[in-house]
Order: C-alpha cells, then structure tokens, then sequence
C-alpha cells in the first residue's frame, strides 16, 4: 500500500435495519484528495436473498443513518462542501432528502421519537456575537473571552465555554408534501411564521435544555414520554470527571412556551455513583443500560479504568447496577468499548462492544451479567445494529478497512446460528490488490515474566529487512490484528514492522491498564523493548542492526522517552507526543487531570517521567512532527522538545501541519495524511535506508547542517 493508496480506505457507519428485517441502510465514507476532504453516501443491502448494496444518495458527506420507527422514512446528517453537519429526512423508498435544520454549528446526533412524528438533537449553541451570529464579524474581532473554569478547550474543536453542545426537539416534515419555495425579499421583518415554520421553511426547533453544560448521547423511553440524556451538571464537575443521566419531561413542553421547556430537566442518575457515563440506552420493557467507568472515590482516578455495562429502571430512577465485571486482577476481565454503544435485544439481553487482547468483539450480555461472543468473522467489530432476531453489523479485519456482516441469531435466542456470519459488502477489493501483509501475532515473555502481545509484519522477499518498533497511542488503547494504513505503507515501503501492547494498554484487564500509573516510562518501557527483542529473536529476517522507532501521543512519549535510555536505534519519529508533564498543565484541553493521574503532582516523580527532562540524554536522530491546532498534546510539547535536540546537536527536524489537530494521522485532511507519509518515508530513508549501500553519509550530514557519524 503506497500512500496514495490512502483514497482506497473506506469507513462504514453503524447501520440501520428496516423495521420489516428486510433491508439495512448504512453510510460509507472515503478521502478524496481533489476535494481534499472524505466525501460519503447512504448504502442500502438486502438482508435476504443474494446481497447487492446500491448507493441511495448523493450527497457531499451523508452519515449517521437511522429509519423512522415504522420504516418510512430515514433521518441522517448531511454535510455540504465545507459546511456543517445538518439533519435531513427522506422517504425511505428513494427521493429528495429534505433539510430539517440549520444549525450554525452543524448538528452532532439524533434520535428518533417513538411516534415517528418529531426527532431529538444535538447541537453547539454558539454564543451571541461569535461563530459567525454577528454578519461582518470576524473572528478576530470578537470580545474577549473571560474564562473562569479550568476546562475551556476541546481538540477539534476549539473553545467550547461559549458554544455548548444542547437538546433540541424538531417535528418531522411532510417530505410528500408539496415543496415550499423560498420567499422573495419583501418590506417587512423576518419573523417566525405562525405556522411553525422559519422564512426558510424548516419546521422550529425547541430547545430542551441550556446552560453551562454540555450533553452527549439520546434516548426516548418506551412511550416517548421523557428523553434522556448525558450531562455534567453537579457542582464540582470542572475538577472531575463525573457525569450524571438527565430527564427531560416530555408530556409538560407542549403546555408552555419553548423559552420554559429547558426547566423540566432532573437528573435521575447522579455524581454521587462517581461514573464517567459513556453511553446510554433504553429497552422496551424501560430499563436504563449504561456504558460508564468507575472513578473511584475522587471522581477522576480513571488510569486504565475498564468500562463496564450498567443497568437502571426508569419507573423508579434506582442507582444502577454493575453487570459485567472489570476483574481488576484478570487479564481477560470484560473491558468494554466506551464508544461502540448499546443494543437492546427483545429477550432483554443487550449486545455492546470488548475490547480483548488486541481484538474488539461483539458480545451478547444477559440481565444477570452472563456473558457469550458472537462470531463476526473479524478482527475487530466497530459498530452493530439489531432488530429482533438479525444483527447487522460493521466490521474490519486484516482485509478490509471496513465492511457489514449479517448474523442471525435463533429462535430459541441461545445463541447466533452455525451458519456463521454472512457478508454483505466487500469494499475492499482495490485496497487487498495492492498487496496487503498480515501480521503475524506473537507473545514475547518479558525479563520478569509478564507476556506481551504483539504482531510482526514483514515485507515479501529474504530479507535482512530494517524494522520499525512502532507505539500506539492512549496509552490505554490497543493494536489490533485489523487492517492499519500506518503498517501497510511502512511495509510496502520495505520495513519489518513490529508492535505490541505493552502494560498500560486496554483489552488485556484493568491491572493491566493501571500497571504504568504514576510511573510511565518502567513496565512499559521493558515491555516494548523485550517485545523488540523477542521478535528479532524469533524471525531471522529482521535485522537487529537497523532499527528505527516511532510513536504518537503516548506512543510519541514512550518514543522520546525510550531513546533516551537505549541509544541503539538508527533513527526516531516522536509525532504530537505528550512530552513535558510540567507544560502539559494549563495547556492542554485534558492538562487539568491527564498528568496528574498519570504521572502525579511531586515535582520530583513528574521529572523521573518526563522525557523533556530526560532530553539531554537523547544522541538519536529524531523527526519531530506536530499539529498547530493540536489541544490534546499542545504544539508546545513538540517545539520545546525540539529546541532542545537542536541545542544538544542531535540531528533533528520539526514538521508543523497548519491547521491539523491530534487527529491528522486519522482524519486530518487527505493531501496532509498523504504529505505526512511522504515526510516520513524520507526520514527513514535518510537515516534507516531499506537497502544498506545507501547509508547516509558524513558528507550528506555536514551537508544539511547535522554532526559527523
């Protein structure tokens, strides 16, 4: 895969199943690079008979699909070139989606009401005067900002004090009725019509909620008579990290005015619980299933806390019970993914998301914590729908960046049936055509005897082949066995590339992830470097002579921080690494907790875990790549980092991406993910050259201003 390859990834959505079980429509997104931009459209696939998806919009950027709940229409967000977010329906038998909102900041979920006739939003209320609200203003001519909270930024978004993410309630249009063109320019003042309907002929928003807080996540009860929702609204929430369930009180909004609905909210799950809720859903028969992480007592301990599933009852508002079992001293404890939701099933079972041991599973969760895998087919499972009986759900694996299978479970609701998962689409065809490598997994035993896990990809051919230890991110994250552009390009480009995750990773149980609290840079380090040498051991086509090494976030720390210690790497990439504790507070949009409750708040125990500290000690040639609107690791991080290889007379760069936050390995702009490869490529091939005749000579460094060898 060479970076151009990029265009050939492609993302499915989570999708959603017709309430007949006949069809399921799902968004598939991809790059584009001319324009520079991912661009995506709603799919349909039969769940019977031969499977054949077929495209059913044309829109720039169409995501987040979800049928009405009789299955005539579909709801979904839609994102013009260079706009925002919008929230459009459709009728589900094909035609012309018709826009709901206009939301100055675009619209970030939905959900539909039970009765199909109105859906719930979310969307950032900008400020009176910012975001574009005042015609000519420009950003730079806005008031000043008095901030008064310690929590005030957010990466990819900016600030956010002044622009809160809030419910609204809309009513569903006719989408058969006849069009409502747009009014001509006429003498009196634009006003809300009596109709219920704005000059540009979108139905009115009724805004649920207000405030200082933000809000995260939807759902109805079984009669649609309250909406739920996430929120932080105690007294004490900018100094943890607590959140609590709200109610909105449906039945009372339509006997007063809008400006009064935001007063019938009350919180039926609190702080006090000290759970850092993630995800929420309501069953038919009205329990409350959450996705939330234990806190501890303080209410911001979250180091390597395992999410776990909770159950609550909405008739009674009782404080909801643990189901699944963290297992603090288990490696295959139930670690579950705080993003991939919460399917109800009709028995009362519900399905949710595993992270384990480098793969994410789709799991089947009964009332009293009882818990089955289901069989997907794949490495890692990244979202599912279900109605009664049938699962659709969205995978990826080593041959595919992203692809649906069907899986049916039987009658008898004991389990999925032996038929196995069906597919519904290939996607991937042109992407394995470039000739995609497997990894091949690994277990490295550790000098005190802990086993790492890990992968080894290697390039085609005998070798002797350079290697390239790479480092996740997080650091309570996880690789997986499931196709990584990162490792593809690398090995296309002629690298043996190594990974593993080592303690302070997720999937492996909470001891696991909490092994590296407070003291980053020890178990973690050992892990990564006896993994290293565990596969050069193990495959004689590694050369143990030519070694580069590269992270980003935590990886990027865990990078500076490992050459600082072994010097026997030709060359080191630290990208938007978390590198200065010291500086992280105060700068960063996590800096008022992150570092403390990783590295702690001694001065002396910060620097025995600083890499900036440590950076005197660092004589590996290191390419130093950074974000300018990066919130989450600052710029800041890698330009002090930076200046002081430059001062000690390491051979160095720093490469600034403008307008890029943490995520451009991820989601930043296509033609900058493309530049980053190819900046990349060149640093090794400077200084980690595929072919050994073409090792950097002295001339080349006196030439670009580095040290003599």
């Amino acid at each position: 895969m060479k970076p151009a390859d990029l265009l050939l990834l492609g993302s499915v959505s989570r999708p959603t199943i017709h309430p007949d079980g006949s069809r399921a429509v799902f968004a598939r997104a991809r790059a584009d690079f001319a324009a520079d931009d991912y661009v995506g459209q709603l799919w349909t696939v039969a769940l019977v008979g031969e499977p054949a998806p077929r495209r059913v919009t044309r829109g720039f950027r169409d995501s987040a699909p979800r049928f009405s709940p009789d299955g005539s229409l579909i709801g979904f967000l839609r994102t013009q070139a260079g706009g925002t977010a919008q929230l459009y329906v459709v009728d589900a038998a094909g035609g012309e989606p018709v826009a709901m909102t206009d939301a100055t900041l675009g619209v970030t979920d939905f959900r539909w009401h039970p009765s199909g006739n109105r859906i719930a939003f979310l969307a950032r209320v900008p400020a009176l005067g910012r975001y574009g609200t005042a015609a000519g203003l420009s950003a730079e001519s806005e008031p000043a900002r008095r901030i008064l909270t310690l929590r005030y930024r957010s990466n990819g978004v900016g600030y956010t004090t002044d622009r809160r993410v809030h419910v609204f309630l809309v009513a569903v249009p006719n989408v058969w009725d006849e069009p409502m063109p747009t009014p001509a320019p006429s003498i009196s003042d634009v006003k809300r019509t009596e109709s219920g309907a704005d000059a540009a002929g979108l139905a009115v928003a009724r805004p649920l909620t207000d405030g200082d807080f933000d809000h995260s996540g939807l759902a109805f009860s079984p009669d649609g008579s309250r909406l739920l929702t996430v929120s932080a609204r105690h007294a004490g929430r900018d100094g943890d990290l607590r959140s609590e369930i709200i109610e909105v009180d449906l039945e009372k909004i339509d006997d007063i005015d809008g400006a009064e609905a935001v007063r019938l909210v009350r919180t039926i799950v609190g702080s006090k619980q000290n759970l850092g809720i993630a995800g929420l859903a309501c069953a038919d028969d009205g329990t409350l299933w959450l996705l939330a992480t234990d806190l501890g007592m303080t209410g911001r301990d979250f180091v390597g806390r395992v999410t776990a599933l909770y159950r609550s009852t909405l008739l009674d508002g009782s404080a909801p019970i643990r189901v699944t079992d963290p297992k603090q001293d288990d490696r295959d404890g139930v670690d579950l993914d705080a993003t991939g939701g919460i399917t109800p099933l009709p028995d009362g079972s519900v399905l949710v998301l595993r992270g384990s041991r480098g793969r994410v599973e789709l799991l089947r969760v009964h009332g009293q914590g009882e818990v089955e895998v289901v069989d997907c087919g794949a490495a890692v499972v990244t979202a599912v729908a279900a109605r009664e009986t049938t699962a659709v759900v969205a995978v990826q694996s080593a041959g595919t960046s992203g692809d649906l299978v069907l899986v049916r479970f039987d009658r008898q609701d004991t389990g999925p049936q032996d038929a196995g998962p069906q597919h519904l689409t290939d996607f991937s065809v042109a992407l394995r055509a470039t000739g995609l490598v497997t990894g091949i997994e690994l277990i490295v035993t550790g000098r005190d005897g802990y086993p790492v896990h890990g992968w080894v990809h290697t390039p085609p051919g005998p070798g002797p082949h350079p290697v390239l230890l790479t480092i996740h991110g997080g650091p309570f994250a996880q690789y997986t066995g499931a196709l990584l552009d990162e490792t593809q390009v690398y090995v296309d480009a002629g690298y043996a590339v190594v990974l593993c995750n080592p303690r302070g990773s997720s999937g492996y149980g909470q001891a696991h992830g909490r092994a590296i609290r407070q003291r980053m840079g020890t178990l973690d380090l050992a892990d990564v470097l006896d993994f290293l040498d565990g596969a050069l051991r193990a495959d004689p086509v590694l050369d143990s002579e030519r070694i580069g090494i590269m992270g980003g976030s935590y990886g990027g720390y865990l990078t500076a921080w490992t050459i600082a210690h072994d010097h026997r790497f030709a060359a080191a990439i630290v990208e938007r690494g978390f590198l200065d504790p010291e500086g992280f507070v105060g700068t960063s949009d996590i800096g008022d907790f992150f570092g403390d409750e990783y590295a702690g708040t001694d001065a002396d125990l910060l620097r025995s875990q600083s890499p900036q500290f440590l950076v005197g000690e660092v004589v590996t040639p290191t390419l130093v790549l950074h974000s300018e609107q990066d919130f989450r690791c600052p710029l800041a991080q890698g330009e002090r980092y930076y200046a002081a290889l430059k001062r000690g007379g390491v051979p160095t760069e720093l490469v600034i991406f403008p307008g890029e936050n943490h995520e451009l390995s991820r989601t930043g702009r296509p033609r900058h993910r493309v530049q980053r490869f190819e900046i990349i490529l060149d640093w090794w091939d400077r200084f980690l050259p595929v072919e050994t005749k073409h090792r950097r000579t002295d001339e080349q460094n006196v030439e670009d201003g580095y040290p003599v060898s």
